[in-house]
Formats: C-alpha cells, structure tokens, sequence
C-alpha cells in the first residue's frame, strides 16, 4: 500500500515570495502537517466511538429520543471527555500554526515586503482601492485564529498576514493541497477541460481571491483569458499580486473591490465567476447580493462556480453535519453554521439561476504527482479542511427570465 505521508515541508516547490523557514521552523510545519493528519484520521474517529457508545445512549436516557438536530448533539459531546480532548487538540494544533507562521514571517518581514514592492511595481498586477472598506463579516473575528484576520497589517502597506497565510497551509491542511497550495485552483481548470474541453472563456472574475492560490491556476490553465481576482483585503492583494508575478504569470490581475458592489463591471462581462470556499466567510445578508452581482456580471450562457464543503440537509447524518460545524464553534468561522444550512440551489435560483441551470459536483485537490505520488488525502475527510468539495454550479440562461416573461405575454 503507497504511503500517505506528505513530503517533508523543505521538499515543497518554492515561489520568490515564500518566506523562507529555518531548520526548526520547517520541523515544526512538518510536525503541525503529520499532527493534523493524525487528528483527522485516527484520533477523528473517536468522536463517533463516543457518540455511538457514551453521548448517544446517555441522551436518550435523559430525553427518551435521539438527537433531533445538530444543536443537541453539539451540546451534548461538548459534555464528552474524548471529544473535548480531541477539540483542545484541533484547536491547539491551529494556534500553534498561527504562532509558527508569524514568527517565520515577522523575522524577515523588511525583506518580503521590499520583494513584494518590486514585484508590484514591475508587473502592473495590482490594483488598490484605499476607499473599500473592510465588511463586518472580515473584521468581527480574526478568522481561523489568524492575527489580523486577512486584512490587518503590521505596518502601512505590508504583507505579513498573508505570507503567513501562505507559508502555513501546507500544516492548516495537512499537505492535502499540494506543493504551491493550489490544488483547488487546479482540480476546478481540470474539470472545466474534462466537461467542457472546447471552451475558451475570455474573462474570468474570482471572488473572494486571497492571496490567488485558485485564480493563479485558472489563469495558467487558460492563459488567452483575462483573469480577475477580487478581494476587500490589501494586504492578501499585494502579497497575491507579487505571487502571481514570480510565477511568471501576466494574464491577470488582483482588483482591491467588495463582491457585493462590482458596479465597476459592466452587465454580461464575464464568461466565468469563481469562489472557492469563500460564500461560508460571508453573511447571511451578503451572500444573496454577491450571487446577485455574479449574476449581472456574468455573460449569458456563462459560468457560475462555488467550490465548497458540502452543504446540511436531509441526506447528511446529524453527525456528520454536527463535526462539520466544528469550525464554527471553534476555528473563528462564525458563518459557516449558518452558511451550509441554507438551500443554497434556492438562494442561487433567487439571485437569477433557475434551478433547472444548476449543477452540482465532486471536486479533489490536484497535487503536484512528483510530491505527492499516493494522493495525500486518500479517502480521508476531516468535516471542513480536507481538500474534497462539492461545486455548486450555474449555467446563467441566454435568455433572461425577464426577457423570456414578455415574450411569454
């Protein structure tokens, strides 16, 4: 049986924007990516051990019924010594993460910024917009217990959350996106080629870019097509951008602008909008206005793209939605509870999408096979990390809706 080790952090491909870890810096990604593994894995599965044998036979003791949702299992493992061991350990393994990435960063940050600068002034990429401001939904919490969420900054116009951000989600993922971190972007141009091969998209909008782990493959795997990468975030933005470009790649650029306000497209812009795990970092209120925007902006005949986790519903065991939740209670992901419990077809049909254009699909993570040659995530699923996703997806008609009424009348 192929091992399902992921290489050693040192053995990872390297752009001229990585920050560079010492010898016991990269130790402990290496120790942080195996720990996660054996989180998810091994130890994982004492979480449904202690349902099944503990948790579940006390409550219907105590109630007369099983669990009838979510809520009441979560309140009741929260009770159970192994889940919370199990709990401390997952988010102990996080802090620690933060804490290894910050200190990887912050001892070079003078040098990352000034390649940063240089980059950004070279290639044109970038484009900021001092008067977006930050929504709610980014500033309430700092997100996955990263300091400064995505957006604060050590100083005016550095870069420090974000390379970070890249230099530790090989460990936050337990390798499972491959050596550059950008297996999702990959697995969505993969199955773009293998449903559609002829298509040749000319613009392509990515919401909610980051740091463009996911635009910048887009963009290499269509490079005729002008790729735009979005994000509220300077500092992701100007990491991103200095990226893009010492990867050699000039066919896109990353906008500083908020998706629910994309007035500065014009109507039927774009042959493709993608998010990828991004729709579970915004509000309840947001979400309706960026697939509204998606919708205006997109093409008719165009491509509407969610890469997420799976969304609750009556074929997902109250379990399974409950360790799914996890990160919601735990991993500063205040939204994705309410996110993933939501009929997301009808919320995309509100937007403009009839339901009879949608789709949904199973998308993987596409390591570097050099590196990785056993698929470092096998078959394993840790309920919210693990790089396996649904794609909730659109075609928006050639025809609208409104158009199609008056010619009805």
């Amino acid at each position: 049986m192929p091992s399902q080790v992921p290489p050693p952090y040192t053995a990872l491909k390297r752009h001229a924007m990585m920050a560079v870890a010492n010898h016991d810096e990269a130790a402990r990604f290496n120790f942080l990516t195996l720990f996660n593994r054996y989180l998810s894995g091994d130890l994982g599965k004492g979480n449904w051990l202690s349902y099944e044998n503990h948790v579940l036979p006390a409550f219907k003791a105590l109630h007369g019924r099983a669990p009838e949702n979510r809520e009441e299992i979560r309140v009741a493992m929260n009770q159970d010594p192994w889940h919370r061991m199990w709990s401390a350990l997952k988010r102990n393994s996080m802090e620690m993460r933060q804490q290894n990435g910050r200190q990887v960063v912050l001892r070079q940050l003078d040098e990352l910024d000034a390649k940063a600068r240089g980059f950004n002034a070279a290639s044109g990429l970038l484009e900021l917009d001092p008067s977006i401001e930050q929504p709610l939904y980014v500033t309430c919490v700092d997100i996955h217990c990263q300091p400064g969420s995505y957006h604060g900054e050590e100083r005016p116009g550095d870069v420090a959350v974000t390379a970070n951000y890249d230099a530790g989600l090989f460990a936050t993922t337990g390798g499972a996106l491959g050596s550059l971190n950008d297996g999702g972007g990959q697995a969505v141009v993969g199955w773009i080629k293998q449903n559609r091969p002829d298509w040749k998209p000319e613009r392509v909008l990515d919401i909610g870019c980051t740091v463009g782990h996911n635009a910048v493959p887009i963009a290499q795997g269509f490079p005729e097509a002008e790729v735009i990468g979005i994000d509220t975030a300077a500092p992701v933005l100007r990491y991103g951008a200095a990226r893009a470009a010492s990867l050699g790649v000039a066919n896109i650029r990353l906008v500083q602008a908020n998706g629910e306000d994309l007035s500065r497209f014009p109507d039927n812009h774009f042959d493709w909008v993608q998010t990828t795990m991004f729709l579970h970092e915004t509000s309840a209120a947001a979400m309706p206005r960026i697939l509204a925007e998606a919708y205006r902006v997109l093409k008719p005949g165009g491509l509407l793209l969610h890469v997420e986790q799976p969304q609750y519903g009556p074929d997902m065991p109250l379990f399974e939605q409950f360790l799914r939740d996890w990160d919601a209670y735990n991993n500063n992901e205040p939204f994705w509870s309410a996110m993933h419990g939501v009929h997301l077809e009808q919320v995309m049909a509100d937007a403009g999408f009839p339901l009879e254009q949608q789709f949904v699909t199973g998308v993987r993570a596409v390591p570097d096979k050099s590196l990785f040659p056993a698929s470092p995530d096998g078959e394993n699923e840790d309920y919210g990390r693990a790089a396996i996703w649904n794609a909730y997806g659109a075609w928006k008609p050639l025809v609208s809706s409104d158009l199609e009424k008056e010619i009805s009348a």
